[in-house]
């Protein structure tokens, strides 16, 4: 007996008791359709769960500060990105989109604002830094370079680094929140013109 006879024999048998032919075609059926329910069922699960993130972070109390809290960290040397939330939030309640921009904007300034005066009261010379070429456009532009502050990889040193100059803090300020809000409304913006069906199967191939 082959092995596709083994295994179609032992399939149709429950108990030791032969099954009628359409009993052992419904098993078959059933084991084949075995992995295709598992996935399915797992992608019902991540829909629901994500169906509830988006019902908690639609509530303007919850959703307002969790962005603050994950903007003002990843302005920090911390190694997150702030968009996924605010578009999480912008998705989930479409009018708290302004809301969400400024108080996105005032988490992350305030996360450069640390960085500034971590920098102020850095003892040490940045020796290293001085040699690259953000240290130069600091001294060149002055405050005005903290427009380019929402850069990855960058961002945060540069206001490490106008603390450390000594920059005026408050126009460093005003130019860091300047180009925080351009980058937050930018990219808000064209995330939502992503159709919803893109996001759907990325979920399904995670």
């Amino acid at each position: 007996m082959s092995c596709s006879e083994k295994r179609g024999s032992e399939a149709a048998h429950y108990n030791g008791r032969p099954l009628p032919g359409d009993c052992a075609h419904a098993c078959f059926a059933m084991q084949s359709q075995l992995p295709i329910f598992a996935r399915n069922h797992r992608v019902l699960m991540i829909e629901h769960a994500i169906q509830w993130l988006l019902a908690t972070l639609a509530v303007p109390e919850v959703g307002l500060w969790s962005v603050f809290i994950v903007s003002a960290a990843s302005a920090t040397l911390l190694p997150i990105g702030s968009e996924p939330a605010v578009f999480a939030v912008v998705k989930a309640n479409a009018a708290l989109f302004w809301p969400v921009l400024l108080v996105a904007t005032a988490g992350n300034t305030l996360g450069g604002v640390v960085d500034y005066w971590m920098g102020a009261g850095a003892k040490q010379v940045f020796s290293k830094e001085r040699g690259t070429r953000w240290f130069g456009w600091l001294q060149r532009f002055g405050a005005k370079t903290l427009l380019l502050s929402w850069l990855p990889g960058i961002g945060d040193p540069l206001c490490v680094l106008a603390g450390w100059l000594r920059l005026p803090f408050w126009q460093c300020v005003i130019f860091m929140a300047i180009g925080k809000f351009l980058r937050y409304l930018t990219m808000t913006w064209l995330l939502l013109f992503v159709p919803d069906g893109f996001w759907q199967f990325l979920m399904r191939i995670f």
